[in-house]
């Protein structure tokens, strides 16, 4: 598999929703994106708190690459046994999304479903709502802290920009400080250019990259 794929463009603070109504009972879909099991069990907190008054919160996450079953959770919150959360998590693995986390709330209307008509009211209700889901693509970067003279701002923000990379920090004292990052694929490049990129060769010799940290970096 790729190691780029897409990812739910909405965080956990303003998680992706859609609704259905059936046999009078609502269900509220909200899918967030949650790079891990930590970050996944947080929003499904958050989303359990803010429905206090439903009768139940189902959720299923996979907080991996799409179809990665090596960090997955479901629950079912109170319905019988194999009725949500594993529904709801199969449609997340055959979605072709990582890093995704869904929530399905439910109203009780008053007319029971049935097993059967269960797991078919989650299923529709998350595929409902993967139906509308805004998306960007995950790229594996690294994090870079430069230190580097003014003279060679220019030259570093050119291989910067040649290397699919961006600025995310500057600090302009003594000398010029920059965080950068740069796709994992493009990172050994960046930093050999930083030693033969003009007449900023010698000084770059000397001040090499000072900490490199996985990140990510997204292309929308």
């Amino acid at each position: 598999m790729s190691d780029n794929y897409p990812i739910p463009l909405a965080g956990a603070s303003a998680p992706h929703t859609a609704s259905l109504l059936i046999k009078r009972s609502r269900f509220l879909t909200q899918i967030a994106r949650t790079g891990t099991p930590e970050e996944a069990r947080a929003f499904i907190e958050r989303i359990r708190s803010l429905n206090t008054d439903a009768t139940h919160n189902c959720w299923a996450f996979v907080a991996g690459p799409p179809g990665s079953t090596a960090r997955i959770g479901c629950n079912d919150d109170g319905e019988p046994h194999g009725t949500a959360g594993r529904p709801m998590l199969q449609i997340l693995l055959h979605s072709g999304v990582g890093q995704i986390c869904a929530v399905v709330t439910r109203w009780f209307g008053g007319i029971k479903l049935g097993t059967g008509g269960l797991v078919r009211a989650y299923q529709d209700s998350v595929s409902n709502c993967l139906a509308s889901l805004p998306t960007e693509i995950l790229i594996p970067s690294v994090t870079l802290s430069l230190r580097m003279g003014y003279g060679d701002r220019d030259a570093a923000l050119r291989l910067l920009r040649q290397c699919g990379g961006s600025v995310l920090s500057e600090d302009f004292s003594e000398n010029v400080r920059l965080s950068v990052r740069v796709p994992e694929s493009s990172a050994e490049a960046f930093r050999a250019g930083l030693f033969t990129a003009g007449g900023a060769r010698s000084w770059w010799k000397r001040r090499t990259v000072l900490s490199s940290v996985p990140a990510c970096l997204l292309l929308y």
